[in-house]
C-alpha cells in the first residue's frame, strides 16, 4: 500500500523526506523540470524497514533497488542529501557477493532485505546483467569523491567486494580482454524448466540489454568494465597502493583498446553492439547500445570515434519512438559531458514534461538532478577539499542559481549568468579551494573584481580561489575579454 501511495501521491512521501537542496532560475521550464524531478524523486524514499535507509531504484511497485538503477541515480541523490541511503544500499551489494553465484552478488534487494523474488529463486537461478559488478565498483569510487566518507576505501564488505570483481568474477566469467571474445554461455543442467529453467539463462547476461540470449558479449560490458577497472586503480590509489593502482589503470587501457579497435566498424564509422554466438561482430541494435555505451562510461577514443558515436546518439534522440525510458535517461549527463549543452538542455525538458510516457520511473528524476547539477552546472568533487565548476547554460537560461547542495564535509551554493558569471558561496564546513572555470581561452579572469591570470585547457579557461566559510566569491570573464585561441 505504501508504494501505491507513493506512485499516486507523491506529495505524501516526498513531505516524509525533504532536501536542503534548491533551485532557482530565470528559466521557468527549467525551474518546473527541478522542482517536478526533486518532487517526485523524493516520493521514493523510505526509512524504518529492515533492509535500512533506502529509495526505490527499479520498476515501481517491486518495492526494490537494482544494482544498475542505485549505480545510475546516485549522482542525483548525493545533491538531494542521501548519501547515507546511497551508501546502504552498495553496501547490501557488496556484503553480498558470493563464490555460490559465480563472484555475483543479488541483482535486486527489495525492503525485506531479501533477494527480489522475481529475480532470484535460488543461487543456480537468478537474474543478472554482468556489467552490474563493474557499475557498483565505480559508483563506489565516485560517492567517495563526493563524500569523503572513508569507509568506502576501508570498509572489508566493500574492499572484497572490489577485490572478487576485478579478479574472481572476470575470471569466472571470462571477461579479460584475452579471454572476452572466446567467452562460453552457461550450459543449463539437464531436467530444468519453469521459472528455474528461465532465471538460469538470465544467469549472467553479457549486457544491459536483457533478454539478450542471442549473443555473449555486449559492447556496454566491456565499457562498464573499462570504468570499473580506472575507478578501482582510482581506490588503489587513494589506499597507497601504488603498485595496484599502475595494474588496474594498465588493464582499463587494454579494455580500451579493445573497444577502439577490435570493436570499431571502420566502414559505417560506428561502434558495434554485440558478439554473437557464433563469434561475430554485429552493428548498431535499436537502442543505439553501441553508441551510448562507449560514451557514458567515457570508453570511445576522444576525436573522430567520439564524435561518430555523438553523431549516432543525437539521430537516435530525433526518434522518440525507438527510446527506452531507462536508457534516455542518461543522454542528457552524456551530452553535457562531451560539451553539447543544448541538446542535453532538450533532453531534460523531454523526460520532464508532463505526459511523458513512464516519466515515473524512478531512474528518470533522479537523472534530471543529476545532470542539472553536474552537467549544466557543471559541478563537481576534485580532490579533498575542492570543487570544480563549468557552467554549461543555454539562451533559455540566463542565469540559474543552486543551494543546499553537499559536497562532501561542506554545503555550498552556485550561481551562474551566462556562462560568465559564477559565484560560490561557502554555506558551510571548513574552508574549501574552488576551481571556477569558464569555457573559451582567456589570460584572465576577475575574482570579487581583481584581475587574475588564468590557467587554459583546450576547453576553458579557470583559476582557483580559496572560500573560507561563510563567504561568497564572485569569479567572471572581464566584459571586454573574447575568447582568445588556445
Amino acid at each position: 500500500m505504501r508504494l501505491i501511495i507513493a506512485l499516486l501521491v507523491p506529495g505524501i512521501l516526498a513531505a516524509a523526506h525533504d532536501s536542503a537542496l534548491t533551485f532557482r532560475s530565470s528559466d521557468e521550464r527549467l525551474s518546473e523540470a527541478f522542482r517536478w524531478a526533486r518532487f517526485q524523486a523524493l516520493a521514493y524514499v523510505f526509512d524504518g524497514d529492515p533492509v535500512g535507509p533506502w529509495y526505490e531504484a527499479a520498476l515501481p511497485g517491486r518495492q526494490a533497488f537494482c544494482m544498475r538503477d542505485v549505480s545510475h541515480q546516485s549522482a542525483g541523490a548525493h545533491a538531494l542529501g542521501l548519501a547515507p541511503y546511497t551508501y546502504n544500499m552498495l553496501h547490501r551489494f557488496a556484503e553480498n557477493i558470493a563464490a555460490s553465484r559465480d563472484w555475483c552478488s543479488y541483482w535486486e534487494i527489495n525492503r525485506e532485505n531479501k533477494p527480489a523474488p522475481v529475480d532470484y529463486q535460488n543461487d543456480q537461478a537468478f537474474w543478472y546483467d554482468l556489467p552490474a559488478n563493474f557499475d557498483v565498483l565505480d559508483a563506489c569510487a565516485r560517492m567517495y569523491q563526493w563524500t569523503g566518507d572513508p569507509r568506502y576505501l576501508n570498509d572489508p564488505a566493500f574492499l572484497n567486494f572490489y577485490e572478487r570483481s576485478v579478479r574472481d568474477f572476470v575470471a569466472k566469467w571470462q571477461l579479460s580482454p584475452v579471454q572476452v571474445m572466446q567467452r562460453r554461455i552457461p550450459v543449463p543442467p539437464p531436467g530444468l524448466s519453469g521459472p528455474a529453467a528461465r532465471l538460469f539463462a538470465a544467469r549472467g547476461i553479457p549486457s544491459y540489454i536483457e533478454g539478450g540470449s542471442q549473443f555473449v558479449v555486449g559492447v556496454d560490458l566491456l565499457a562498464a568494465e573499462y570504468a570499473g577497472f580506472l575507478a578501482y586503480s582510482r581506490i588503489q590509489q587513494l589506499r597507497g597502493n601504488a603498485a595496484g593502482a599502475r595494474e588496474y589503470r594498465r588493464k582499463a587501457l587494454e579494455v580500451k583498446k579493445l573497444v577502439n579497435e577490435g570493436w570499431w566498424n571502420q566502414g559505417a564509422r560506428q561502434f558495434y553492439s554485440t558478439l554473437n554466438r557464433d563469434y561475430k561482430l554485429q552493428g548498431a541494435d535499436r537502442l543505439g547500445l553501441g553508441d551510448r555505451a562507449v560514451l557514458y562510461y567515457a570508453v570511445a577514443e576522444d576525436g573522430a570515434k567520439a564524435r561518430s558515436a555523438l553523431d549516432g546518439l543525437i539521430e537516435r534522440v530525433k526518434q522518440p519512438s525507438s527510446l527506452a525510458i531507462e536508457e534516455e535517461s542518461h543522454y542528457a549527463e552524456i551530452f553535457y559531458r562531451y560539451g553539447l549543452p543544448d541538446v542535453a538542455y532538450a533532453q531534460i525538458m523531454d523526460l520532464s514534461r508532463p505526459g511523458r510516457t513512464r516519466r515515473e520511473y524512478p531512474e528518470v528524476s533522479y537523472s534530471v538532478i543529476g545532470a542539472i547539477v553536474g552537467g549544466m552546472m557543471g559541478i563537481a568533487a576534485e580532490a579533498d577539499h575542492t570543487v570544480s565548476t563549468l557552467p554549461a547554460l543555454v539562451h533559455q537560461t540566463a542565469w540559474a542559481e543552486i543551494a543546499g547542495l553537499p559536497v562532501r564535509a561542506n554545503v555550498v551554493s552556485l550561481r551562474e549568468e551566462e556562462n560568465r558569471i559564477a559565484v560560490l558561496t561557502n554555506q558551510s564546513g571548513a574552508a574549501l579551494q574552488w576551481q571556477a572555470r569558464f569555457p573559451g581561452s582567456f589570460d584572465r579572469l576577475l575574482v570579487d573584481g581583481k584581475p587574475v591570470r588564468a590557467q587554459r585547457t583546450a576547453a576553458y579557461s579557470w583559476v582557483e580561489v580559496s572560500v573560507t566559510p561563510g563567504r561568497k566569491v564572485r569569479v567572471e570573464v572581464p566584459t571586454s575579454g573574447s575568447p582568445r585561441n588556445p
